[in-house]
C-alpha cells in the first residue's frame, strides 16, 4: 500500500523513538488520543511520532516540537483503567516534517522519509568492533537491557540496525538521545555512541574512586560517618567547598539558645536531622532551612518590661495626643490591672472612628507609653485565609501568616500588635480571613494559636492586640463580639486648632528641616484654613495644607532671602490658593423643598441636603441620588404620611393625585443609605406641597413612622459636629436621643440649639416658616 504524504502526528515527551526498537508508551493527552483515533479510522493505523523539546510543557505548539521523528504503525492498543491507552508501535523509518497542515484538534504533518547514509566500510567496521567489545565486557554498566544487547550483538545485524538498538538502550538521559534520531550517517551515529560509552565509563570510574577514598578513611561499622564522608568527597570532587556541617552546628546551637517549648525543640531537631541528610541541590533542603530559620527567629521567651509608673504613662499619652480622654483612660486601666494582678490582661481593643482622627498613631503612642515593641499589619484588601493562618509547607513558596510574621518582626512575646483596618477584610473562594481572625482575637483561644506553616501551637496570650476600623457595621458580628470597642469621634474645630498648634506645625517643621523661629502661623489663620479649606472628620487634610505652607515658606526663604515667614488670614491664599468652601452655610438663602439632613458615614458626620419638587403626573414617586433600600422606604413612608394628613396640614389632596413627586439627594454618584432621613424627606415634601420656606440654618436627623413618630438614630455626636462645621445653628433630634446629648463636645453644644422632637408635626413647626 502506498502511504499518504500527510499523516496524523502524536507528540511524545521524555522519551525519543528510534527505529529498529520495541516502542511502547502510554497515551493520555486529548490531542494525541484524537490523532490515534483518526489514524486507525482513515490512515490504516499509520502515524508520525514526534519529539517534544521541553517535556514540562503540557500543551505544545509547533515551535515546541523537534523537526525529526519516526514513521510508525500501531501494532497493539490496550485501554487502561484511567481511560488512557497503552500502545505498541512498529517503528518503520526516520522522517522529517516539512510543514503542518493541522494543529487543532490534532497535529497533521507533511513529511518525507529519510534513509540512513553509509560511510567508509573500514571506519564503520572499526567503530562497530570498538563498541561491541565494550558492550560485551561492560553490558550491565552501559545498557538497560544487557542480555538483549548481548544477544543482538551475536545475531549479526547490520551496522544501521545495531547502532539504533545500542543508542536506544544506552544508560543516558532519554532527552539526550534525539541526536541519534536526527543523525542519518551511520558512522557518525556510531561515533556518538562510542563517546557516550566512554563518558559513562568515566562517571562509573569516578564513583568507584570516590567510594574507595571514603572506605580508606573510615571504619565499615560507622554507617552515618561513612555517608557524611562520601558526601564530602563528592563535594570536593565537584569543587563544592560549602561547609554545610558548620552551618548545621550553628543551627543546632541556635535551636538550643531559642529556649523553645520542649516538643517544638524536638521537632526542630528532627527537621535539622532531615536537613543534614538532604543534598543541598534538592529544593527540599532550602525549604527545611527556611523553616528552621523561622523557628529560631520566632520569640519564645523574650519579653519587654512594662513601665509601672502610671503617671509617666499618662504624661506620655498626653504629650503625643490631644483629647481622646476615653482611650487614654482605658490604657491606664489596662496597666493598673496588670500591676495589680501581676499578669497581662487578655484585652483586645478596637479603635473605631473616621479616617484621620489618630487611630494608628495612637496605637504607636500606646506601645511607647508601655515600653513595648510595636508591630503593625494592615488588613485592608486581605481575602485569603492563609494570609492569617499561613500556608502548609507542602506548597512551594509556603510562608507563615501575617500574625506570626509580625511576632517574628517584634522579637518579643508581648508586643503591641496593631491590626489596621480590620473592617476592610473580605472573603472569596480562597477562604474567610475574618473567621481565621476569630482565634487570634479570642482571649480564651489565642494561647494556642495554630499556624499552618508552623504546624505547632503558638502562645499569643501576652500580646496587646489593638485593631482599628472606620465602619463597625462592616465587621462581622462574631468578630466584633471579641473586641472591646473604643470609639474615636470626629474632631471639633477647637480640637483641630489645638492639635495643629501642639503637634502638626512642629511635626511639619521638623520633617522639612525649618527652624520654628522662621515660620509662624496664628490661630485665626488656622481657623480660616479649617473652615474654608477642609471639611473632614480628622486632621489629615489640615496636615497636608500646613505641610504645603511650610514648603512654600522654605522656597521663599531660599529664593527671596526672607528672614521669616508669617502666615496670616490675608496672605494665606497666595500660598495655598483660593478657599474650597467659600461659605459655611449649607444654603445661602431660604428655599422651598430643600432641607438639610444630618448623616453618619464611614468618614464621620456630614450634611445631606434633600430636594423635592413636583410636576403634572399620575401620583407617582420618583427617587434619584443612588439611594439604598432603607432610604427608599423612608421616602415612601414620608410621602404616605404627608398624603394621609393632607387636610390636617391644609393641603389639597388632589395635589398628590394629579402630580408626580420627585425626591433627589445630590451627589448622585455616591451610594447613600441608613435609617435617619425620614423626617428630612417628610419636611422637604411638606415644604414643596405647601410652598412654605425651610429655615436655612436648621438641620435634622431622625426616622419616621406612618403614625408620625420620630425614631432614634445613631452617631449623634458626629452629626452635631458636622452641623456646626457646616454653619448650622439649630438641629432637630429624636426625643429618645436626648440621653446622647452629653456625648457632644461642650464647645459644640454651646454653639448649637438642640431641639428634641417626638412627632413630625413638631418638626414641621420648627422647620417651616409660616
Amino acid at each position: 500500500m502506498e502511504l499518504q504524504t500527510s499523516l496524523p502526528a502524536i507528540v511524545v515527551r521524555g522519551i525519543v523513538p528510534i527505529p529498529n526498537n520495541d516502542f511502547r508508551i502510554e497515551v493520555g493527552r486529548k490531542v494525541s488520543l484524537k490523532a490515534i483515533e483518526e489514524s486507525e479510522k482513515s490512515f490504516s493505523s499509520y502515524v508520525l511520532i514526534l519529539v517534544q523539546k521541553n517535556p514540562l510543557i503540557e500543551n505544545p505548539t509547533v515551535a515546541d516540537i523537534e523537526t525529526h521523528g519516526v514513521l510508525a504503525k500501531i501494532a497493539m492498543k490496550i485501554k487502561l483503567p484511567n481511560n488512557n491507552y497503552k500502545i505498541k508501535f512498529n517503528l518503520m523509518s526516520r522522517i522529517k516534517v516539512n510543514e503542518y497542515f493541522l494543529t487543532d484538534p490534532y497535529f497533521v504533518a507533511d513529511y518525507e522519509e529519510l534513509e540512513s547514509k553509509v560511510g567508509e566500510i573500514e571506519e564503520e567496521t572499526t567503530l562497530l568492533k570498538l563498541i561491541t567489545d565494550e558492550a560485551v565486557v561492560n553490558a550491565n554498566q552501559l545498557f538497560n537491557n544487557a542480555q538483549v544487547i548481548t544477544s543482538q550483538i551475536q545475531s549479526g545485524l547490520s551496522s544501521d540496525k545495531m547502532a539504533d538498538i545500542l543508542a536506544y538502550n544506552l544508560r543516558t538521559q532519554d532527552t539526550e538521545k534525539y541526536k541519534y534520531l536526527a543523525e542519518l550517517n551511520v558512522n557518525s551515529r556510531l561515533k556518538l555512541i562510542l563517546e557516550d560509552i566512554n563518558r559513562l565509563k568515566m562517571i562509573a570510574d569516578l564513583e568507584q574512586r570516590i567510594n574507595e577514598d571514603v572506605k580508606k578513611a573510615i571504619d565499615e561499622n560507622q554507617k552515618e560517618y561513612y555517608l557524611r564522608e562520601k558526601m564530602r568527597a563528592i563535594q570536593n570532587e565537584l569543587g563544592d567547598k560549602a561547609k554545610k556541617e558548620d552551618e548545621i552546628d550553628k543551627l543546632r546551637e541556635d535551636i538550643k539558645k531559642a529556649k523553645m517549648p520542649l516538643h517544638i525543640e524536638e521537632k526542630a531537631l528532627q527537621e535539622l536531622s532531615r536537613y543534614q541528610s538532604t543534598p543541598s541541590a534538592m529544593a527540599e533542603s532550602q525549604i527545611i532551612k527556611t523553616y528552621l530559620d523561622f523557628l529560631v527567629a520566632l520569640p519564645w521567651n523574650e519579653s519587654s518590661t512594662d513601665l509601672n509608673d502610671l503617671q509617666k504613662v499618662q504624661d506620655n499619652l498626653d504629650k503625643n495626643h490631644y483629647g481622646l480622654e476615653n482611650v487614654k483612660e482605658r490604657i491606664i486601666e489596662y496597666l493598673a490591672v496588670k500591676m495589680m494582678t501581676g499578669r497581662n490582661p487578655q484585652t483586645i481593643l478596637c479603635l473605631a472612628g473616621p479616617p484621620g482622627v489618630g487611630k494608628t498613631s495612637l496605637a504607636t503612642s500606646i506601645a511607647e507609653a508601655l515600653g513595648r515593641k510595636f508591630v503593625k499589619q494592615s488588613l485592608g484588601g486581605v481575602k485569603d485565609e492563609s494570609e492569617i493562618r499561613g500556608h502548609r509547607r507542602t506548597y512551594v513558596g509556603a510562608m507563615p501568616g501575617r500574625i506570626l510574621k509580625g511576632m517574628k518582626d517584634a522579637g518579643t512575646v508581648n508586643p503591641v500588635f496593631l491590626l489596621d483596618e480590620i473592617d476592610k477584610m473580605a472573603s472569596d473562594y480562597r477562604g474567610d480571613p475574618a473567621s481565621a481572625m476569630l482565634e487570634v482575637l479570642d482571649p480564651e483561644q489565642n494561647a494556642k494559636f495554630s499556624d499552618h506553616y508552623l504546624e505547632e501551637n503558638y502562645d499569643l496570650s501576652q500580646v496587646l492586640f489593638i485593631t482599628t476600623a472606620n465602619y463597625l457595621e462592616n465587621v462581622p458580628a462574631p468578630l466584633r463580639d471579641r473586641m472591646e470597642i473604643v470609639e474615636l469621634s470626629s474632631y471639633t474645630e477647637y480640637e483641630k486648632i489645638q492639635i495643629a498648634q501642639k503637634h502638626l506645625v512642629n511635626k511639619q517643621l521638623s520633617a522639612h528641616g525649618l527652624d520654628s523661629d522662621k515660620f509662624t502661623i496664628d490661630e485665626e489663620t488656622l481657623y480660616f484654613i479649617v473652615r474654608h479649606y477642609t471639611r473632614e472628620a480628622g486632621v489629615r487634610e489640615l496636615n497636608r495644607y500646613i505641610g504645603s505652607l511650610v514648603r512654600k515658606a522654605i522656597k521663599e526663604i531660599l529664593m527671596k532671602k526672607a528672614d521669616k515667614i508669617h502666615i496670616t488670614k490675608e496672605n494665606v491664599e497666595t500660598y495655598i490658593g483660593k478657599p474650597k468652601f467659600v461659605h459655611n452655610l449649607v444654603d445661602e438663602k431660604q428655599q422651598i423643598g430643600v432641607v438639610t439632613g444630618l448623616a453618619y458615614t464611614a468618614f464621620g458626620g456630614d450634611t445631606l441636603p434633600v430636594e423635592v419638587t413636583y410636576y403634572k403626573g399620575k401620583g407617582q414617586l420618583v427617587l434619584t441620588g443612588k439611594l439604598g433600600d432603607v432610604m427608599k422606604e423612608s421616602a415612601i413612608t414620608a410621602l404616605s404620611y404627608v398624603k394621609s394628613h393632607a387636610l390636617e396640614f391644609n393641603l389639597d389632596p388632589t395635589i398628590f393625585e394629579n402630580n408626580d413627586f420627585h425626591v433627589h439627594v445630590p451627589e448622585g454618584a455616591i451610594p447613600k443609605d441608613g435609617p435617619s432621613a425620614g423626617i428630612t424627606m417628610a419636611t422637604a415634601i411638606m415644604s414643596a406641597a405647601s410652598k412654605l420656606y425651610v429655615r436655612k440654618d436648621l438641620g435634622m436627623t431622625g426616622e419616621i413612622t406612618l403614625r408620625g413618630y420620630v425614631l432614634p438614630i445613631g452617631g449623634l455626636k458626629e452629626k452635631a459636629i458636622a452641623a456646626l462645621r457646616s454653619g448650622l445653628t439649630t438641629i432637630l433630634i429624636p426625643k429618645q436621643n436626648v440621653k446622647d446629648v452629653d456625648d457632644i463636645p461642650k464647645e459644640v453644644r454651646d454653639k448649637l440649639t438642640i431641639i428634641p422632637v417626638e412627632n413630625v408635626s413638631d418638626v414641621f413647626a420648627q422647620a417651616l416658616i409660616r
